[in-house]
């Protein structure tokens, strides 16, 4: 599944644009490297998340296309947020 559809389904960015802005800026890793907004996600894929001052690291533990919203927490599990100076 592609990086920014995935952000959307999880609910980690809620809008498909967003996500796709973000990736492009450069603000998002998979396994250590910067992803596009097209790279593929798969289970087992560590993901850092740049937000403003936080860095938001997360794991893959499911990858499914239609999620209820109730339901997105189960797609990933976050390892670490912590707060990032500019």
């Amino acid at each position: 599944m592609r990086l920014d559809k995935f952000l959307k389904v999880s609910r980690l960015i809620k809008r498909r644009t967003l996500a796709k802005s973000i990736a492009d800026q450069g603000r998002i890793k998979i396994n250590g490297q910067v992803a596009k907004a097209s790279t593929n996600v798969a289970v087992g894929d560590e993901m850092e998340i740049k937000f403003g001052q936080t860095l938001l690291t997360v794991k893959v533990t499911d990858v499914k296309e239609v999620m209820r919203k109730h339901e997105a927490g189960m797609l990933y599990q976050v390892i670490k947020e912590e707060k990032v100076k500019e």
